[in-house]
């Protein structure tokens, strides 16, 4: 396993389930939003509290085994598929390397939730190297898996891939624009509802576990950030938890709440195992139980950078 470093290239993946209903977007707002899980208190009274050193500035370079968070300019490559007035939000109810807690498969991508039709823009420049029904199943194991598709070559090894289209525009061998259009949602292949299944690969593109998160690459909104979290124990291993990130005003009041999965263990082969972009800029508490021990982590996220968190736990 190998260790995380503020300048080392975050990892990330994506699949859609063919038997299962697409949930609406769920958006955080500027209120606190009801938890359907247990607090912390009602499940573990008693835990343990792992306190936290008081986050200082963080050093150039910055080691995130010694420091508290890391603010790094990420690589914030991509632009969202879709243009305004389209949904250009990731789904917060099937993130990347998610299972909709066990009703679906391990996720390859992100989904982005929009009516039939709607127009799918190429995340950046590239050269289409597939656009078609994807019958033969060369990007995942399975036969039309991902309905009419299209996949884009970025260049240092990074491709796109844009699924379920109802409509394809370009063509194989094709150069794109970033922004430009590359087809329309719909519902091809193993989905159910219309949206677009989004990807990220790098290195062998045919390779379905080369994926990586597609909310470390889309750039963030202005005034908006995004924050990675390594959960490992001394050895470096990734470690399941179930994390909660509290916004907070300057003021000290909750703004907002964010709950995250850690990735499913198929999915264990980046270099971070939890993820969220779209952050608002600001001050945020990190909180998690792992082995009966409470875990917090005060850290800031700066509009444009990316925040990295490791948390060793025992």
């Amino acid at each position: 396993m190998k260790f995380i470093t503020c300048f080392i290239s975050l990892i990330f993946i994506v699949s859609c389930s063919p038997s299962q209903t697409i949930t609406p977007v769920v958006e955080i707002t500027s209120i606190a939003q009801p938890s359907l899980k247990p607090t912390f208190t009602t499940v573990l009274p008693s835990a343990t509290i792992i306190p936290s050193i008081t986050p200082t500035n963080t050093a150039i370079p910055c080691d995130p085994f010694t420091a508290d968070f890391c603010i790094t300019d990420g690589h914030f490559l991509l632009q969202r598929p879709f243009l305004s007035p389209a949904n250009d939000s990731v789904d917060r109810t099937y993130p990347y390397a998610s299972t909709a807690d066990g009703t679906r498969d391990p996720h390859h991508g992100v989904e982005f939730q929009n009516s039939f039709g709607t127009p799918v823009h190429a995340a950046a420049e590239g050269a289409v190297i597939f656009a078609g029904p994807d019958k033969e199943g060369v990007y995942s194991p399975w036969q039309n898996f991902y309905g009419n598709l299209v996949v884009i070559q970025h260049g240092d090894g990074l491709f796109t891939l844009y699924a379920h289209l109802s409509k394809i525009d370009v063509e194989t061998g094709e150069d794109v624009q970033v922004g430009g259009k590359i087809g329309e949602v719909g519902q091809s292949g193993a989905a159910t509802g219309s949206h677009l299944h989004f990807e990220v690969r790098r290195g062998d593109v045919s390779d379905y576990f080369s994926t990586e998160n597609p909310e470390l690459w889309l750039i963030p909104r202005q005034s908006f950030g995004a924050m990675s979290l390594s959960i490992l124990d001394a050895n470096s291993i990734f470690q399941k938890a179930e994390i909660t990130v509290h916004y907070y005003s300057a003021s000290n009041e909750i703004l907002g709440v964010y709950y995250l999965d850690t990735y499913h263990p198929q999915m264990t082969s980046s270099d971070e195992n939890a993820a969220i972009n779209d952050l608002p800029s600001g001050r945020y508490r990190i909180t998690l139980i792992h082995n009966s021990h409470l875990y917090e982590r005060w850290v800031d996220v700066e509009s444009g950078k990316l925040t990295q968190v490791m948390i060793v736990v025992e």
